[in-house]
């Protein structure tokens, strides 16, 4: 009987971790990766956050009917006086601390959860403004990149089938005019660091009956057209194959069979590294970035 168990453990292992997730970091800088599960589903064996090095590649098993999101938070400071030698203002979140007693979502500036560095599986699903890779796998792969809570690194999702790449190539951050009324977090120098959903900025004061939260009245694709969604043209003509609201029509779909995915954070570079642009490398992960972004 033991052996039975054993054996039925193991087949389940297996099948629970038929696709390959690689997050890959194209940036000269530390970036703080975060995987967060949909209620109900299995989940990954690997860590629910890390600290992944510049230009870095991890990869882990996901189940081959996971569903969830990845969205990465930054530290800055160790490249601070770099970018200060080119007048480059600093993005991403700053001032992270995981090493308090019980850190939470506010650890950092933005992209925080509960739990800190390695987020609560049931609860710590980020604080925004942060890019998401989200997904939903199964028979057919459903995915998509998410600025719906708004922005703090660019993203590309790649894949082995040959299936469509959604991304958000360009930086939005507040250097690249980000409007005034989504800029922030601000760092205690009063300098912002990211920029928010009109909907993660409440706008419009009331996020249990917003439209451009779609809660409440707007609730549903015809109360809540993405006309009366403030800023959505700003996001979408930026970064047109992503996810700009609630109800936008980009999530893409694939039906290739055990799809394996490669999510690729990148930050525009004001500046070069080792002769070459801050850009993504392609799904194999060899070979110096390119020049340009994606």
């Amino acid at each position: 009987m033991k052996c039975l168990i054993a054996y039925v453990a193991t087949v389940l292992i297996v099948h629970a971790s038929a696709r390959t997730m690689t997050v890959y970091n194209n940036c000269p800088f530390t970036i703080w990766p975060a995987i967060f599960t949909t209620p109900g589903r299995l989940r990954p064996s690997q860590v629910t956050g890390w600290t992944q090095t510049s230009f870095e590649s991890v990869s882990f098993s996901v189940p081959d009917s996971w569903g969830g999101r990845i969205w990465v938070s930054i530290d800055w400071e160790p490249i601070s006086d770099l970018y200060a030698m080119f007048n480059v203002p600093s993005q991403g979140r700053r001032d992270c601390d995981f090493d308090v007693p019980n850190p939470g979502p506010n650890s950092c500036l933005d992209g925080g959860c509960v739990g800190g560095l390695e987020c609560d599986p049931k609860t710590g699903t980020g604080v925004p403004p942060a890019t998401l890779a989200e997904f939903n796998l199964g028979a057919t792969d459903n995915y998509d990149v998410s600025i719906v809570d708004g922005y703090n690194l660019p993203m590309k999702i790649i894949n082995d089938a040959g299936c469509p790449t959604p991304s958000c190539p360009v930086d939005l951050g507040p250097n690249c005019e980000c409007p005034m009324p989504l800029k922030g977090p601000y760092e205690p120098s009063g300098f912002p660091v990211g920029c928010r959903s009109a909907c993660s900025a409440n706008l419009d004061k009331d996020p249990t009956n917003s439209p451009n939260c779609c809660t409440g009245y707007y609730s549903s694709p015809s109360t809540c057209p993405s006309s009366g969604v403030q800023y959505y043209s700003y996001f979408k003509a930026n970064c047109p194959t992503a996810i700009a609201y609630a109800f936008d029509n980009a999530e893409v779909t694939c039906n290739q069979g055990s799809t394996n995915y490669n999510i690729s954070f990148s930050r525009q570079a004001f500046i070069q590294y080792d002769d070459y642009d801050c850009g993504v490398r392609g799904f194999s992960g060899l070979g110096p970035p390119m020049r340009a972004l994606f």
